[in-house]
This record gives structure tokens, sequence and C-alpha cells, in this order.
């Protein structure tokens, strides 16, 4: 499963879910491992899973696509007929939580140090949060105002906006990540991971401070690639538990992550009277569909009277 999601150069998030639900499936035929390849057997693990209510639809989804890639690109299975009816199953139609202009302001002076500077450039950007962790020195033009998000959903790069009240922030972090990286380099370290074998292309790269990863980790690391010591960028974990302690500490109680600041971004942006086609280049959206959520978000509950209120 591992060789052929990279070999398909699929994202390392996609291949530890479909290894996940590979996984579960193993565990479920138990003994019997000439079953893997019976669709049938698929369809009822999958049946299973609905009928213990153990996940949601999307999680539902996620695993019926992990059997798919199984069943087609590692087994080599000639029909998938059964499995690929199973992907009929519909999403549940939400809409996004969004915070108010005065919820974030709140939850971002409550916040401290990194994460706080991780936080309000996820609102100021309207990046995803795997997106802005893995930022690279050079992904930032403080001349222009931008950033370039390299691979991002979809391996899509795309452009955004670089706040401006962020600027000075972000180019004194810069410069005390050249620092760290000149010490690691010294040390005989500094060797960031590079995506797609460029290491082979580029051989010098690794070692260059423009592909160093602007949020560092605090500690070095071995990379099972290249077998050579660098640093890999800070976990999403380290701002999201901050970010939910500022959210408590503010006394507001809702569902709110940090992907919340995202859809903000958005809302906050369509309320200023921002362009929807130019949001949904900054947010990377393929469809605009997935975009005109938004405006539900912003129009709901307006342009309306409660008849309470008529009373």
């Amino acid at each position: 499963m591992r060789r052929a999601c990279r070999a398909r150069q699929l994202s390392r998030n996609t291949e530890a879910a479909y290894v996940h639900w590979v996984a579960r499936y193993q565990r479920f035929l138990g003994l019997r491992r000439g079953a893997a390849g019976d669709e049938a057997a698929a369809c009822r693990f999958l049946d299973h899973l609905v009928e213990r209510g153990e996940v949601a639809t999307s999680s539902h989804l996620q695993a019926i696509n992990a059997l798919l890639f199984l069943h087609r690109e590692v087994l080599g299975a000639a029909g998938t007929r059964l499995l690929e009816r199973r992907r009929g199953v519909r999403r549940p139609q939400r809409l996004p939580e969004v915070l108010s202009p005065d919820e974030v302001r709140a939850a971002l002076n409550a916040m401290r140090g990194l994460p706080r500077l991780v936080a309000a450039l996820l609102y100021g950007s309207g990046m995803r949060v795997g997106e802005c962790v893995a930022l690279r020195v050079q992904d930032l033009d403080f001349r222009a105002g931008t950033i370039v998000v390299r691979s991002g959903k979809g391996a899509k790069d795309r452009m955004t906006m670089l706040p401006a009240r962020l600027s000075s922030s972000l180019q004194q972090l810069a410069l005390r990540r050249i620092a760290l990286h000149r010490r690691d380099l010294l040390a005989g370290g500094g060797h960031a991971p590079m995506p797609h074998r460029l290491a082979r292309k580029y051989p010098s790269a690794p070692r260059a401070t423009g592909w160093q990863f602007l949020f560092a980790s605090h500690v070095e690391r071995v990379d099972p690639d290249s077998g050579r010591r660098g640093r890999w960028h800070m976990s999403p974990s380290s701002i999201q538990e901050p970010f939910k302690a500022a959210l408590l500490a503010c006394g507001i109680h809702r569902h709110a992550l940090l992907h919340t600041l995202r859809h903000s971004f958005a809302t906050h942006l369509l309320a200023q009277g921002t362009d929807i086609r130019t949001i949904q280049q900054l947010l990377g959206h393929r469809h605009l569909d997935t975009t005109m959520v938004y405006t539900h978000v912003r129009d709901a509950a307006r342009g309306a009277t409660s008849p309470l209120d008529r009373f």
C-alpha cells in the first residue's frame, strides 16, 4: 500500500489514511488473508462500519476510497463495480463554523508566541493548517506581500496574501530561522526534507536556506528517505491546543478548530465586498460551488424578520 501510494505521488496524509483503513480491513478479515481480494468481503466490512455506527459519512467515504485503491492499484482486481457503487453515498451538507471578527480578535489576543503568529497567519491568509506549517523560507515575498502555497490540496500551487500587519514578525522569524540553519550546518545537519526526490536533481538544495521550513521543529531528526539530519516543520497540534485553550479562556464555547480561521477569512472577505472569484483563487478551490457556501453563511438569517419580533 505504501509503495503504491508513493508511486502515484499521493500525499502523506492520504497514504496514512489509506493504510489505516486497510489495516482495519485486515483485522476484520482475521486469519482469512486470502479474502483481501474478495470484493464482497470488502463490502461486508463497509456494512460493518455502518452497522456499528463507528464512523461519520466522510470517514465512510474515505474507507471506500482506500479499499478501491487496494483492489485496483495493489491487488490488480479487474472488477470493482460493487465498491464503485458505494461511492454514491452523499456527504451531509453542513454550513462551516465561522467566528465573528470580535471572536477572532479575542482568541488571538489570548494566545502568545509562535502559536499566536501561526493562528494570525491562518486568519490573515486563508491557508490550511498543513499548508501554513509547511511553508519554506523562500515561499514568502515580503516586498510583494504574497505567499506561495506549494503542493496544496490536490497537488496545486497557488498564491495568497501576506498580511501587512504580520510582515515585521514574519521577517524577524525568518532571520532567526536563517541563524538557526547556519548553526545546524556547522553541526553537520541542516538538510531539509525535499518533495518528490528533488534532492537528486538539485543535490545542494536540501542545505540551501530557502528550502528550510519557516516554522521549524525544535529538534533535528533523521530523514528516513535520505538518512540525513534536519528539521521538519512544527506539528499542527502544537498550535491547535493553544487555540482551543484561548477560545475557552475567552468564553467562546463553540466547535471551532484552527480550520475555522480559514472559514472566517473567506466569510469576512465576502462581507467586505471581495469578489467571489478572488476568494476562490485565494482559497485554492477547484470549483466555485465550494466557495459559494460562504455566501450562505453570510446571508443566513438576513433579509428576513422573525415573526416573534413583529409582535
